[in-house]
C-alpha cells in the first residue's frame, strides 16, 4: 500500500486572517528571517505545491534559494530542488509562468475535461495527471507517495489550505502571523467557510510557538483534535 506524504500547510497571514491585499503587488507578509526559515522548510521537504490561482496572480519561481541548502540536498542523494506540483480543474495555465521554467521537475494534477488541454499547453514542461471526473486530493497525495514523495509543503492559496484543511489532510500547519490589518472584504483569506472536521469546538494540539523578528510562528497539528 502505497504511503501518503506527511502534508505541511504553509501561510503568511495578516493579524485579520488574510493572504495578501487587493492591490496588484503581492503584499510582503513576512521578514526577511521569516523568507529564510520558508526556504529552510522547503529544503526539507520532497516537493511543493501551489493552486493554478496563486501561480497565475504571484507567478513565484517557487525554488530553494538558499545555495547551501541545495548543496547539502544534492550531498544527500537528492535533487537540488524538490518536485513542484501544482493542481488544475480549468487548465487555464500558461506556458510562460517561471514556475515552469525553474528547478527541477513538475507536476499537474488536473481533471478529465481539461487534460488534453493542459498536456497540449505544458508538452515537455510536466507531467499531467487526471483525478478523473473532479479534483481528487486522495488520489493527488495517493500518486505523489508513489513517486516517492514523503514530505510536502503546500503554500496555497486560501482555496487549497481550505479544501486540505476540511478533509482532514493537513498534518502540520505553519503559519506566520505579521503584524499588518488588511480589513479588505475581497481579499484572499488563509481559510475559507467548510465544515471542519470536529467543527468549531475542536481544538487543534500546538506544536511551537516562535517570535520571528515581527512575525510571530504557529505550528499546529491539525488531525490533533480534542
Amino acid at each position: 500500500m502505497t504511503t501518503r506524504p506527511y502534508v505541511i500547510l504553509s501561510a503568511a497571514m495578516s493579524v485579520d486572517g488574510f493572504l495578501d491585499d487587493t492591490s496588484p503587488e503581492r503584499l510582503l507578509l513576512s521578514n526577511a528571517d521569516d523568507f529564510d526559515r520558508v526556504d529552510e522548510v522547503r529544503a526539507s521537504v520532497d516537493a511543493i505545491l501551489i493552486g493554478a490561482t496563486t501561480m497565475r496572480k504571484d507567478n513565484p519561481r517557487l525554488l530553494v534559494n538558499s545555495e547551501e541548502r541545495r548543496a547539502k540536498r544534492v550531498a544527500e542523494g537528492r535533487p537540488a530542488y524538490p518536485l513542484k506540483v501544482t493542481v488544475t480543474a480549468s487548465g487555464d495555465l500558461g506556458a510562460d509562468l517561471k514556475f515552469w521554467h525553474h528547478g527541477d521537475q513538475k507536476i499537474v494534477f488536473t481533471v478529465d475535461a481539461a487534460l488534453e488541454q493542459v498536456k497540449a499547453t505544458l508538452d515537455g514542461l510536466a507531467d499531467v495527471v487526471s483525478t478523473g471526473a473532479e479534483l481528487d486530493w486522495g488520489l493527488v497525495l495517493d500518486e505523489l507517495g508513489r513517486r516517492g514523495i514523503d514530505r510536502l509543503m503546500v503554500e496555497g492559496g486560501g482555496s487549497i489550505h481550505t479544501q486540505l484543511m476540511a478533509q482532514n489532510l493537513a498534518d502540520e500547519v505553519h503559519l506566520a502571523v505579521a503584524p499588518l490589518l488588511v480589513g479588505q472584504a475581497d481579499a484572499p483569506k488563509f481559510l475559507g467557510p467548510a465544515e471542519y472536521p470536529g467543527g468549531s469546538t475542536a481544538r487543534m494540539q500546538l506544536l511551537e510557538t516562535r517570535a520571528i523578528g515581527d512575525v510571530v510562528l504557529l505550528r499546529y497539528a491539525p488531525k490533533e483534535r480534542g
